[in-house]
């Protein structure tokens, strides 16, 4: 298809009108032109293509500097997360000794409330508990003397020792 359109352009043009060539020479001379237009072509394609690489080259150079942005951004959110980690962990390390230390301190008070009970006489100690919180008071029946408890129990109205006798058996499980 080129070689016609080459060849309809050299026949058109007015210098070849001008001169007569003989068979041979003006397949010769079409190839020529051919040739010349060809290069001008390839010559075309190669800095077009040429351009279209450095663009190309240029968008992926632009592509790398932002996955490179992006990939910084994640390591610092890596370390942001791996630090805010460390601090929660440390927290719940404080929480939980605090908790552990209240609930030493609160089995300490139960085992001075248990000591004043034990030493107490079953009426007064029923007495005692009756008015206590039901969770103190089953607390402190769940370390007595299992005797102890049951004089205790006998000594209390029938709802108030129900209610606490209850608590102290689901406290038991």
């Amino acid at each position: 298809m080129k070689s016609y359109i080459a060849l309809f352009t050299i026949l058109i043009s007015p210098v070849v009108f001008a001169k007569t060539y003989t068979e041979e020479e003006f397949i010769k001379k079409v190839n020529e032109e051919v040739k010349k237009k060809v290069e001008t072509i390839k010559n075309k394609s190669v800095s077009e293509l040429t351009k279209e690489l450095l663009d190309k080259e240029e968008k992926l150079k632009i592509k790398e500097l932002e996955l490179q942005k992006q990939h910084d951004a994640i390591k610092v959110s890596e370390n942001e997360v791996a630090k805010k980690y460390t601090d929660l962990s440390e927290k719940q390390k404080s929480f939980i000794g605090c908790i552990e230390k209240n609930d030493d301190e609160s089995k300490g008070r139960i085992g001075q409330l248990v000591e004043m009970v034990s030493n107490m006489k079953p009426e007064k100690a029923s007495e005692v508990l009756t008015v206590q919180d039901p969770e103190i008071a089953v607390k402190i029946l769940q370390v007595l003397e299992p005797k102890k408890a049951s004089k205790i129990f006998n000594f209390m109205n029938k709802e108030t020792s129900a209610k606490l006798q209850k608590q102290y058996l689901l406290m038991k499980k």
